[in-house]
């Protein structure tokens, strides 16, 4: 009695400790497929599975060489619904798909190696450089407290980017190529020309400079535009006579 007793024991204590190991398992896999984990970049993971979504896969000398950009709401909100991306800006063109990313905390593996750590956040002052506690609020991205960035876009996770293109497409299938990038001034420079669009003014005057910008940041171009703040303040010590660009209000 007691021999049988001491077995249903065992096999009780090994079916609960199987048991155990397959919920473990089944949570891990569960938490590698999902928007969680950029990092885990195993065999099953379906994150990477399929052609690759994002880049260049036209390799045309002209694929930026954009006709009209717009700012699209719905993309931008679909994209920062995913988890690692503390907000999104995503521009449509005539041929792509632009998408500049400020990351967030809620999710691992976003980079391709090492850490998310361009920016100094937790200090007691905004910058530690001159001690100020002062924002503007006109950056999106800063170098303290703020999301974070990843100046190269190759640095990006396969699976984040991935991922993100493969949100984009579900919404926009007819778009070329998708490009992505944390840079911080082309994240910030996007959100510049966002601004634009939730002023109601036309981005049609910008478009030359958004060539540029993408260029610089994906096509190894070596002009960068200048900030539209900079333009702003041209245009407004300019009001007699003819704007330095057009104004679009």
């Amino acid at each position: 009695m007691a021999k049988r007793t001491t077995r249903i024991y065992w096999f009780s204590f090994i079916a609960l400790l199987l048991l155990a190991l397959m919920s473990s398992c089944g949570y891990e896999k569960r938490i590698q497929k999902s928007d969680y984990d950029y990092g885990s970049r195993t065999a099953g993971d379906p994150k990477t599975h399929g052609v690759k979504l994002y880049g260049s896969t036209k390799n045309k000398a002209d694929q930026h060489d954009n006709t009209f950009f717009e700012y699209s709401n719905t993309l931008s909100n679909k994209v920062t619904q995913l988890n690692g991306v503390g907000t999104a800006i995503v521009m449509l063109t005539d041929k792509n798909a632009y998408v500049g990313l400020a990351l967030d905390w809620t999710a691992v593996g976003t980079k391709s190696s090492g850490n998310t750590n361009e920016q100094r956040n937790g200090d007691a002052v905004y910058n530690t450089e001159t001690g100020s506690s002062h924002w503007d609020n006109r950056q999106l991205i800063t170098p303290f407290n703020s999301y974070f960035s990843v100046n190269d876009h190759s640095q990006l996770s396969h699976e984040l980017k991935q991922t993100v293109a493969r949100r984009v497409r579900e919404f926009a299938p007819n778009v070329q190529e998708v490009h992505i990038s944390a840079n911080m001034d082309f994240v910030n420079q996007m959100n510049e020309y966002a601004k634009q669009a939730w002023m109601n003014r036309s981005l049609a005057p910008w478009t030359d400079d958004f060539n540029n910008l993408v260029k610089h940041q994906f096509a190894g171009g070596q002009k960068m535009p200048a900030q539209i703040i900079e333009y702003e303040k041209m245009r407004a010590k300019s009001r007699r006579g003819e704007s330095i660009i057009p104004d679009t209000r």
